[in-house]
């Protein structure tokens, strides 16, 4: 029998006012996204933004269906969107923010695994690692340098 360790690095940053300032832009544009959020059976509420190559800004929030689970988080609505906007851009960094309509969310709130899988598919398709920065509606933000950081053991096309 062998084993093996997988390990990430994660910076955590107490507040804005640490972060670079191309970062705390595209937070607050989650903060805006998760405004837009449909989620009236959850009432959680997420925003994504994506930051693209070519300076473009992608936003998406989540979007729920009463026949669960035909719904779409926020980061799968974005990294959609902008694949099917901008095929060719590569995607620099993603940046999600949570809240609650039920309770204060001040925990970091990381991408669902279904958003880890297509976030990483994207990873995968343009050879570059895309930053994925993630906070509560308040308190800490968490970064990771890559996705393959969130979700080490990927799935990808070489396995088809």
């Amino acid at each position: 029998m062998k084993s093996f360790n997988i390990s990430a690095e994660f910076e955590i940053f107490d507040s804005f006012d640490e972060l670079p300032d191309k970062i705390v832009a595209l937070m607050k544009k989650t903060f805006e996204a998760r405004e837009k959020a449909y989620a009236p059976y959850s009432r959680f509420q997420v925003g994504a933004a994506l930051l693209l190559d070519n300076g473009e800004i992608i936003t998406g929030s989540n979007q729920e269906n009463a026949s669960y689970p035909s719904g779409l988080c926020a980061e799968r609505t974005a990294v959609y969107y902008a694949g099917a906007k901008f095929p060719e851009a590569k995607i620099k960094c993603i940046a999600i923010s949570a809240t609650s309509l039920k309770r204060p969310v001040t925990s970091p709130v990381p991408p669902c695994g279904a958003c880890r899988q297509a976030l990483v598919e994207y990873e995968v398709k343009q050879k570059t690692d895309m930053e994925v920065y993630f906070m509560g509606e308040t308190g800490a933000i968490v970064k990771a340098k890559s996705v393959k950081d969130l979700l080490p053991l990927i799935f990808d096309n070489s396995y088809l």
